[in-house]
């Protein structure tokens, strides 16, 4: 329990603001098609960041998944537009306004499989997914406030750099979102079947 407390707590409360761009809305976020998923250059400096970083701890890259990005870029624009993640519903909501399953994912982790299943619900990605998620108000989002704010938090930089209860395994798969008010990162135990994007 205690393990699973840990694994789904991650979740960080820096408030940022940025111009929202084109991406996915909720009504065809499930019409995934790997072809179709281009990480903007925000994003895709968020994931070299997060590469270096792990260079540096002498870990191996991973491998940037088309199915995961979609996942993070699908829930970044709904934690922007739709704003899941208020009164005890944290980060790691979902809303109602889109073709998933809607969770309040509150702090006793009881909608720990909604928001484990996301990538699979999502997309042809077979394994659980794992999230950290960075918000702020007030400035604008991007992937140097993101990374700089996981770092700051023990267990959000434990699942970067595999610390902890994350050491059991490298990860495979990484995805990337930065929408609005938001960006969140999505780790995941299995290759992604629909490849990799290129970096």
């Amino acid at each position: 329990m205690r393990k699973a407390a840990l694994m789904t707590g991650l979740f960080c409360f820096l408030l940022v603001i940025a111009a929202p761009g084109d991406r996915l809305s909720g009504e065809d976020a499930s019409a995934f098609n790997a072809a179709d998923i281009k990480p903007t250059a925000e994003e895709m400096k968020l994931y070299d960041l997060i590469m270096r970083y792990r260079a540096g701890r002498g870990l191996p890259s991973i491998a940037l998944s088309p199915s995961l990005t979609h996942v993070a870029q699908v829930h970044a624009r709904d934690l922007t537009d739709n704003r899941p993640a208020k009164g005890e519903c944290n980060m790691h909501s979902w809303s109602d306004k889109g073709k998933w399953s809607a969770c309040c994912y509150t702090r006793d982790h009881r909608q720990a499989a909604c928001m484990w299943n996301k990538p699979r619900e999502l997309t042809p990605y077979p394994g659980n997914g794992y999230e950290i998620s960075n918000g702020a108000w007030g400035v604008a989002m991007n992937a140097e406030i993101a990374l700089k704010g996981w770092q700051g938090s023990p267990a959000h930089n434990a699942v970067i750099i595999n610390e902890g209860i994350w050491s059991g395994g490298p990860w495979k798969a990484v995805g990337v979102g930065i929408y609005g008010n938001y960006a969140v990162v999505w780790f995941g135990r299995e290759a992604d079947p629909a490849g990799s994007t290129t970096p």
